[in-house]
């Protein structure tokens, strides 16, 4: 039976979760969620209505969380990609990484993003000032951590690649890495240069308008 995606492929998580299909070679079948699609929203919302996405459906299973649907798709569908080493040590690198970029440079870029999608009386000037400084701090420590470094934990890329790749690049368009950062500038060309990321990205690209604070020209 066919894995079963609901997502959006502007959507970071989404694509998280898309970097590891397209690594492990898994076939699925994508199942957009988009308002031209109700019957699909409808499906989505009945399966998790707190309505956040990507979900994952194998059969009777729903898997909730990008994080979650990586290490499944790789235990149910074994294939060439292996997102948490088997080494212990090694494993809890990957997930402490996965956790950064989600939590500290996703979540900070996201809260900027959709402070700019409210009415302007409803925005928040002083959350969007701290999300920045978390960002900045997130970025310094990264580049430091990236030093020496090809891929974010260990030599192979994992979890943590999956959760990094787009999260740098929106978080790139939100607010700019600095070019003096050169470790961890050059680490997110090389998650744009990896094929599945560049699959997902060019996948989203029709969807660019869609970002509130005004898509570069460029990536």
């Amino acid at each position: 039976m066919s894995l079963i995606l609901y997502a959006h492929p502007f959507s970071s998580y989404c694509q998280k979760a898309l970097i590891a299909l397209y690594e492990n070679e898994t076939p699925f079948e994508f199942r957009m969620l988009s308002p031209e699609q109700p019957e699909i929203l409808h499906e989505f919302e009945a399966l998790w209505p707190v309505k956040r996405f990507p979900i994952l459906v194998d059969g009777d299973r729903t898997l909730l969380e990008a994080s979650v649907i990586v290490e499944y798709v790789a235990q149910a569908r074994p294939g060439p990609f292996k997102p948490i080493p088997e080494d212990r040590a090694e494993a809890i690198e990957v997930r402490m990484l996965d956790r950064i970029f989600d939590n500290y440079v996703s979540t900070p870029q996201q809260k900027i993003v959709f402070n700019a999608l409210r009415p302007e009386a409803d925005r928040d000037p002083h959350g969007v000032t701290e999300a920045r400084t978390m960002l900045e701090r997130a970025y310094q420590w990264l580049d430091r951590h990236m030093q020496g470094r090809e891929w974010a934990a260990g030599d192979r890329f994992s979890l943590a690649d999956c959760a990094a790749a787009p999260s740098l690049f929106y978080a790139d368009w939100t607010h700019p890495i600095d070019p003096a950062l050169t470790n961890l500038a050059a680490y997110r060309a090389r998650l744009l240069a990896r094929p599945s990321f560049a699959r997902a990205v060019d996948e989203a690209r029709p969807y660019r308008t869609y970002f509130p604070l005004g898509a570069p020209d460029r990536d």
